[in-house]
């Protein structure tokens, strides 16, 4: 269970405010592990990070802030990255997007502390930043907060690119992009190609063909992504990235041609995938697996993702957390393993 918070608030620009708070928060058991003040107009926004006493709620930290006279408290879930101090984050941000632009809306979340960043045009509730929209429900962006994301959009001149490259284990080129609209043909040749063994793993159903209709809701799934893998003019695997009911995680599904399997391609969509899931606010990617089916764990345990597996309902449910003990690049790691 959490138990510990990153508050936000307005106070009065009065001698004595911020100490009466930290001391309401003391005798309610409460350590004030970080404390961080920003500029906005007409006074100062403070932000405390607090390691909750037994028993208090989340709604108790708000009631202890509003009862000193704060505004605009908002709340939400910490770790220890939120200890570490602004400039220090940005800059760990700011390398990570420099060393694989295609983490540059990881990044940016990560500056943002934002719900996610996703690539497209902003809706309700969302800020447009460049060709990303960035969320926050738990409270509003600051000018200072966006002038700091679009420094960074600026350093890194671009965001995430669309194509990703990757060597597969014995050295062909790939290429991993968005599947569009226009790909129905040879996402269709893709499955004509694998065997009924490879499609049953998949869908879990008998089946030799793929209905035109399917192939249109796999390259534009409402609530989610469609990542290919691409060599020469053929597509050899589809990656999945869907949203469930559940705000924290998304379901994630893999398909690899018969005659790619077992060479890293799965790995790296998988780890791109990873790293889409983590700009897009998640904590955990689902996958159903038939009980004899291993290959999407031994993709993630590749990938340097923690994965754990249970039986349920008859089929094998995979939970992977998408920030593993890799830090590499999704497209770098497969290459990695090949020069070992």
């Amino acid at each position: 269970m959490t138990t510990t918070w990153r508050v936000r608030f307005e106070l009065s620009d009065s001698p004595g405010a911020l100490a009466r708070v930290t001391v309401r928060l003391a005798a309610a058991d409460c350590n004030v592990l970080a404390l961080h003040v920003m500029p906005v107009p007409g006074g100062v926004l403070d932000e405390i990070v607090v390691r909750a006493g037994e028993g208090v709620l989340p709604a108790d930290l708000v009631e202890a802030v509003r009862s000193e006279g704060a505004r605009c408290v908002g709340i939400t879930s910490a770790d220890l990255r939120d200890l570490v101090d602004e400039p220090t984050a940005v800059l760990r941000a700011a390398r990570m997007a420099l060393a694989d632009p295609g983490r540059t809306a990881e990044a940016l979340r990560q500056v943002l502390s934002a719900d996610s960043v996703v690539h497209g045009e902003a809706g309700e509730g969302q800020v447009q930043l460049g060709e990303l929209a960035a969320r926050r429900g738990w409270a509003r962006f600051t000018q200072v907060e966006l002038a700091r994301a679009q420094a960074l959009l600026d350093l890194v001149d671009a965001p995430a690119p669309a194509l990703r490259g990757m060597l597969s284990d014995d050295g062909v080129a790939l290429v991993l992009r968005p599947g569009t609209s226009a790909d129905e043909d040879v996402v269709g040749d893709l499955h004509s190609r694998c065997s009924m063994k490879t499609l049953f793993n998949r869908y879990h159903s008998g089946m030799r063909t793929v209905p035109r209709r399917w192939l249109h809701r796999l390259l534009n799934p409402p609530r989610g992504t469609t990542v290919l893998a691409q060599c020469g003019d053929q597509v050899v695997a589809l990656g999945q990235l869907i949203r469930t009911g559940t705000p924290d995680c998304a379901e994630v599904s893999l398909l690899v041609e018969d005659a790619w399997q077992r060479r890293g391609v799965g790995t790296a969509l998988l780890a791109a995938l990873a790293c889409d899931a983590r700009a897009a606010g998640f904590t955990e990617l689902v996958a159903w697996c038939l009980p004899s089916e291993k290959a999407l764990v031994r993709a993630a345990a590749r990938a340097g993702l923690d994965a754990t597996t249970r039986r349920e309902d008859g089929l094998l449910r995979v939970s992977i957390a998408p920030r593993g003990r890799a830090l590499k690049s999704a497209v770098a790691q497969v290459a990695a393993e090949k020069t070992r």
